[in-house]
This record gives structure tokens, C-alpha cells and sequence, in this order.
């Protein structure tokens, strides 16, 4: 919010609604804001601490801002690298241009546990893999992004983007009066009209498009059950799909009913027991085979995660490069993959000042923050590097920004991170707004809602 001791230009008008909110008020709000996230239902799962899993996700009333001109930059440089995963994903699964020119290591891509080689020769509707691509990006300075990662599979959140705008529009409608913000609520729309726009080739007419979940024991059925309800989209398990010659059939009280698009949110190993993991309970037998012979679509596509890997996403701006003929708009965090001896090294010798991760990691698990560490958990944490070296990466520390945040004492600065959420079909779309997570602890770099993480509404303000 501060820049050189002074306030930032696009949150100068909220520097007296906070300044001028008696701590009574702000308590209110606080506590009428838990009520809503309550009565609607807004939880995540944590699984295997004990207790209620059930918890409700912290919500601070303090906006994050961006001006129009930041987030046209940022909108390029999505947008950017959304085309370039895309392009990789559609490369790896054919010819492999970009591994014949030694721009990747093959291993990386054809060893990868994410590599699906059911969808190898595979083509899918638009040359679209990935279909709603989240990318996790930092603020380091006034004009410094930089991507943390990629989430290529079933990015979730989204609807916390969605319920934070409303909530504050509720409680607040005034600052809505007296600031242009951007709009974020045509995202269900927009993702709609995404997921029909690219229908299998045998789709004829107006396609039907269905939300698969796992059901209400998953840790996101209430962000599923949500986008299903604002797309007007059936909300179905694989229970409900059925497959029969050439097609997916879906169960209604009038009689089965084709479907065309299916946007799983169910990983790859469960959605199809014959051609996947046999014992799933939550796919569609023989989907695959339909998925391939072009009588459905699946989005996000089934292999979309080999592009999501930590190692893989040391090389996006390579992709970028390779694919576009174009400079990488957004950067990446510098990285170590310690699956290579001088990287290795160095890590070891500076694992106190490093932020190490798993490969294959999330949540905010499987990771050590070095400088918020004790000896013992560094030590802990370089027996695991040394065991099995390919499977970590290494980043610094950055200095990452911070936003007002409403705190017991009052205003507080903490940190943040932003997830927007690109949406790829036939053109590529997004809306102006984004995920803010914000690590609520003191000094905490792990914004992670099952790290003890909260949410934020995210302005962008109108020109």
C-alpha cells in the first residue's frame, strides 16, 4: 500500500475508510462476514489432524488493489504463458520438437509420473490441454512480478475470488459507489462458454457440458457444487455417466442424455478404471477410449499436469521462447533443481536460507521454508534431499510484498500471493480479478488456507 513512506496512488481512497473505522465497526463486520462464509457454506477440508475437518476459511475485509495499467501487464504475460504450456503439452504428446532440440530433458518429460501416455498421438479439440490454467504469481517490488508456479490440472479458489467480491460488495456498497472496480462476475460465463467452445468433433448442436466431482467428501465439493450451480451445468459423479457405443450418456429421470464436455475435477488416476487405476470407484469405465475416438471432451485433458511439475516449470520461459518466438513477459522465481550435482551442492550448503520444495508437492506440504526453520527440521529436511535429490527444488527467499491486512491490534502488513485464473478454449480469456491468499501469521511466507492462510477480495480498478 506504501511506496517510499507515501500511500500508493490506487489505494488512496481507502486510507481514510480505514483510518476512520472505529475498531467496534470493523468487529462487526469481521463477525458478519464469518456469519455469511457460514450460512453459504464456504469451507475447505483438512484431513488427518483430528477434530472437525470442516473449517472456515479466514476472510480479511482489506482489498488488495491493482491499477489497470499493472494488470494489463500481468494479463499479457498470463495469457503469455498459458499459450506456451498449451503449446508444450500439445508437442509433448506428438513429435517432442522441444525435446529433439535439447531445449528440455527428456526424462524430466517422458519419466515424469504425470506424463500419461493413454493420450499420446492424442490431438484434443482446439489443441487445448489445459483449459483453465491458475498461475501463482509474487509481487517482489512496484513493477516486479514473479510466477511461483503453474496449476495446469483443476486449479481450485475460484470461487473464493467470486465469494469475496460479493461478500464485500454486500457490507460494504459504498466503496463500490466511489471506486471503478472491474467486475469478476461474468467468470462463470466466461467459463462456460470456454468449456463449450471446445465440444468433440461429434458434438452436434448446443453442447452439454457437466461437472464431475468426487462427491461431498471431497476438500473442494462446495467450490464444484457452486460453479456447477452459476454455469447451470448438470453437477454429476461418476455414477451418473455411463458409456455406450460411441458416446458418454448421462442418467436423468427422462432417460439418459448424451454429454459432450466434461470439466473433471477428479484426478487423472480415478476417471477411468480401465484404462487408469482399476480400482477406482469415482470414473466412468471406458471414458478413455470415447475421449479419443472424439465423442467427448475433458477438461482440463487428461496429461495436463506433466506441464504443472515443479522441475518442468523451470523451463517455461524456454517454452515461451520456443514456441512463440517471444520474450517471457512474467519470470520465473531463480530455481535449483536438485536432481543436478552443482545445484545439489549448493543447496546442501544453503538449505537454512532456501525455500525447498517437493516436485510433486501442495498445500504448502511437503516444503521447507529455511530461514523460518529450526536446526533440527533443517537437518530433518536435508536427510530427505540427500535420499532422493530429483525429487526437490530450491528457490531464495524474496522479498515478498505485503497489503494492509485488519489485524486483533488494528492494520498490520502481511504477505500475499495472487492466483488469477486463465481460461483457454477457443480464445483465451480472463477475467479481471484473482485469488489473493494471505499469510495470516506474523512474518509467515505460506499463505496455504491449510497452513493457516486467509483470502482477500482483489480490486482492479477500471481506467
Amino acid at each position: 500500500m506504501y511506496q517510499n513512506g507515501a500511500v500508493r496512488p490506487p489505494y488512496a481512497r481507502l486510507e481514510d475508510w480505514m483510518k476512520t473505522m472505529p475498531a467496534e465497526f470493523r468487529q462487526m463486520k469481521q463477525a458478519e462476514a464469518e456469519a455469511l462464509f457460514r450460512r453459504i457454506g464456504i469451507t475447505f477440508a483438512v484431513y488427518g489432524e483430528g477434530g472437525d475437518p470442516d473449517r472456515l476459511i479466514p476472510f480479511d475485509m482489506f482489498p488488495r488493489v491493482f491499477t489497470a495499467a499493472e494488470w494489463a501487464r500481468l494479463e499479457r504475460g498470463i495469457k503469455q504463458r498459458a499459450r506456451a504450456l498449451n503449446a508444450f503439452l500439445v508437442d509433448v504428446y506428438g513429435r517432442g520438437e522441444i525435446v529433439k532440440a535439447g531445449r528440455i530433458p527428456a526424462r524430466l518429460v517422458y519419466e515424469n509420473e504425470a506424463y500419461e501416455k493413454a493420450v499420446v498421438g492424442f490431438v484434443p479439440p482446439k489443441g487445448v490441454y489445459s483449459h483453465i490454467v491458475g498461475i501463482d504469481l509474487v509481487r517482489t517490488g512496484p513493477d516486479d512480478f514473479f510466477v511461483l508456479e503453474d496449476n495446469c490440472r483443476t486449479p481450485s479458489g475460484v470461487s473464493y475470488m467470486l465469494e469475496n467480491r460479493e461478500i464485500m460488495m454486500r457490507m460494504f456498497p459504498a466503496l463500490f459507489r466511489e471506486n471503478r472496480i472491474q467486475p469478476v462476475d461474468s467468470y462463470s460465463e466466461r467459463l462456460r462458454r470456454t468449456l463449450a467452445s471446445v465440444a468433440p468433433a461429434k458434438c452436434k448442436g448446443e453442447p452439454r457440458v457437466v461437472l464431475l466431482t468426487p462427491g461431498h467428501f471431497n476438500s473442494a465439493y462446495y467450490e464444484h457444487s457452486f460453479l456447477a450451480d452459476l454455469m447451470g451445468i448438470e453437477l454429476v459423479e461418476g455414477q451418473d455417466l455411463f458409456v455406450e457405443g460411441e458416446y458418454v450418456w448421462m442418467r436423468t429421470t427422462e432417460g439418459p442424455q448424451r454429454v459432450d464436455v466434461i470439466y473433471r475435477r477428479i484426478d487423472d488416476a480415478f476417471i477411468d478404471p480401465l484404462c487408469f487405476r482399476p480400482d477406482s470407484m469415482l470414473g466412468i469405465p471406458g471414458l478413455m477410449d470415447v475421449y479419443r475416438s472424439g465423442g467427448v471432451s475433458i477438461c482440463s485433458a487428461p496429461g495436463a499436469g506433466v506441464a504443472d511439475d515443479k522441475a518442468v516449470y523451470t523451463y517455461v520461459p524456454e517454452m515461451v521462447r520456443f514456441y512463440l518466438g517471444e520474450e517471457p513477459i512474467l519470470q520465473n522465481v531463480p530455481t535449483w533443481q536438485c536432481g543436478k550435482a552443482d545445484d545439489l551442492k549448493y543447496v546442501l550448503e544453503n538449505l537454512g536460507d532456501l525455500v525447498v520444495k517437493e516436485v510433486h508437492g501442495s498445500g504448502g506440504y511437503g516444503m521447507l521454508v529455511g530461514p523460518k526453520s529450526t536446526k533440527e527440521q533443517i537437518e530433518t529436511f536435508r536427510a530427505k534431499v540427500v535420499d532422493d535429490p530429483g525429487n526437490y527444488i530450491a528457490q531464495p527467499t524474496l522479498a515478498l510484498s505485503t497489503t494492509p491486512t485488519f489485524v486483533e491490534q488494528g492494520i498490520a502488513p502481511r504477505h500475499v500471493d495472487l492466483r488469477p485464473y486463465c481460461l483457454v478454449g477457443e480464445n483465451i480469456d480472463l477475467v479481471p480479478g484473482a485469488l489473493t491468499r494471505v499469510a495470516l501469521k506474523e512474518g509467515s511466507l505460506v499463505v496455504n488456507s491449510s497452513q493457516g492462510g486467509g483470502v482477500k477480495d482483489t480490486w482492479v480498478l477500471a481506467e
